[in-house]
């Protein structure tokens, strides 16, 4: 008897000790994109999650891009540590994860949607699986399905709702749903219709939002029937940019009606140079460029006319809309199958997204709290308050670690990622700090920030600019502080706080044995 077939008979054993997670995500979602939050919005099932959970309202990625950020989910480490520091950087599959520890304790793992842990291009020193032209193989994507960083089974795409870069499974589910002529909906050169704004024509029964579900559910069942505890994770793509949405979801929300952020006058005056730069209808970020002219998300022109923000702010909330409606199916699947009192429910971002605030669109490397925070709800029956909201501080580098402390498992000592299960259990709060990293090498834009209960320092290497926010004084962030004669002592206590925090969050490779 193979040591696999043996499995299922170890794991019908031990399933009742044993605690399934999932973690759903969304990509570049506003932390108060919520109903419970946020009136103007409609997302019944992620506030029936938070009704049967706790919010975290202060929720902090390590980095408000994707690539960098999902590899820390993953890995417990910081993108400085684990090497993926940037977009267009790849996580090495040298790194360990934490699919690879759980599958040590016959945990099954799965991954469907977005992995962005690979850029979209491929070279010999580091090749890509979710690069060109691999990524619209389909008949390499037939074949695969991991193993893929610690995850047994991997259903994955790329794109963002029309984007070229559609293929892999999703392209193949599409097939299987009789959805043959797909490349309408998308952009060149998968696709022929490059002219849709706002609404989308796909239809929604072929939305990669149904998609994810109808393929989470399916995995679920599985996992269930064979009596395998699992760690599963349901990565959506929206509502990030572009904002498009099939109908009637595109027209959700009317644009007249929806309260819409606002640049105050004079706030960036005391700003580094490059966010006054994004408010000037033409703007030379060349000094910014990398090598081979690469340009930064962000640095460009942010003027919007109103009626556009609105409209774009609209489609937006619609988005985040239908993303509910079908993690609520992976939640009514979650009952159905008798598994919801054994499973730890994350759901999560894994960055903000700005729409007008501070003037600005879209990402970049501006730490403004609607860029660095995210939505963050845990639902664990009978060992997490139902109800309640807390403002400990959480990081998306500690999941890694709490998911392997509610499997029963070492959290090993390279992960600098904190064990947030007692906080998530007791409401007792694990950090005193958070810190945000954010580098473009070799550029001049290489900065850190460390937010503590009441202050955010931002520190740029080999600049004399910076950022010092007092957020309890200053939510919205509109006074900078940096260069106040009376913030003096403070900006110098906070410098001390950033090296000392960065200090505890160096990696330690292996424990020290003995003295000599």
């Amino acid at each position: 008897m193979t040591l696999r077939s043996l499995r299922p008979l170890r794991l019908n054993a031990f399933m009742t000790l044993k605690t399934n997670i999932l973690l759903i995500t969304s990509d570049q979602q506003h932390w108060t994109t919520l109903g419970v939050l946020n009136p103007e919005i409609h997302t019944p099932n992620l506030d029936r999650l938070a009704a049967q959970g706790t919010l975290f309202e202060r929720a902090y990625c390590p980095n408000p891009t994707c690539s960098p950020t999902r590899a820390s989910i993953i890995t417990g480490l910081y993108p400085s540590q684990h090497g993926c520091y940037s977009l267009g950087t790849k996580l090495s599959e040298k790194v360990p994860t934490v699919g690879e520890m759980l599958q040590t304790a016959v945990y099954r793992t799965a991954l469907v949607g977005k992995a962005h842990f690979q850029p979209l291009r491929s070279t010999d020193q580091y090749p890509s699986l979710e690069s060109y032209p691999i990524m619209q193989d389909l008949d390499f994507w037939r074949g695969f399905h991991g193993p893929f960083y610690g995850f047994d089974h991997v259903e994955l795409a790329r794109n963002h709702v029309d984007e070229a870069h559609v293929g892999q499974h999703y392209a193949l589910w599409m097939e299987e749903q009789g959805c043959h002529n797909w490349r309408d909906y998308f952009q060149p050169p998968t696709g022929n219709n490059p002219n849709q704004r706002w609404h989308w024509e796909i239809p929604e029964e072929f939305h990669y939002n149904k998609w994810i579900a109808d393929r989470s559910n399916a995995l679920m069942s599985d996992f269930q029937a064979a009596g395998e505890p699992f760690f599963l994770w349901a990565s959506f793509f929206d509502p990030h940019p572009p904002y498009l949405a099939p109908a009637p979801w595109d027209t959700m929300y009317d644009p007249d009606m929806l309260t819409l952020a606002q640049l105050v006058p004079g706030e960036h005056d005391k700003n580094p140079p490059h966010f006054a730069m994004t408010q000037q209808k033409k703007t030379d970020f060349s000094a910014w460029h990398e090598p081979h002219g690469h340009h930064m998300h962000g640095f460009r022109s942010h003027l919007r006319e109103q009626e556009t923000l609105a409209k774009d702010t609209a489609v937006y909330y619609g988005m985040v809309s239908l993303m509910d409606k079908y993690i609520g199916q992976i939640l009514d699947k979650l009952d159905a199958l008798g598994l919801t009192d054994s499973t730890l429910v994350v759901f999560t971002s894994d960055h903000g997204h700005l729409f007008g605030q501070h003037g600005m669109t879209a990402k970049g490397a501006f730490h403004y709290e609607d860029l660095v925070k995210v939505p963050f709800i845990v639902r664990w029956p009978g060992k997490v308050t139902a109800g309640a909201r807390s403002h400990a501080m959480q990081s998306l580098v500690d999941l890694a670690p709490t998911f392997l402390a509610a499997a029963g498992l070492d959290i090993p000592i390279e992960m600098t990622g904190l064990n947030q299960a007692g906080c998530w259990q007791t409401g007792t709060a694990v950090r005193d700090h958070i810190i945000v990293e954010n580098r473009h090498q070799p550029t001049t834009v290489h900065l850190k920030t460390y937010v503590n209960d009441r202050y955010k320092l931002t520190v740029y290497y080999n600049q004399p600019y910076g950022e010092l926010f007092d957020l309890h004084a200053d939510p919205q962030e509109v006074n900078n502080l940096w260069d106040t004669p009376e913030a003096a002592g403070l900006k110098a206590d906070l410098m001390m706080k950033l090296l000392h925090a960065e200090m505890g969050k160096e990696v330690l490779s292996m424990p020290r044995i003995i003295h000599a």
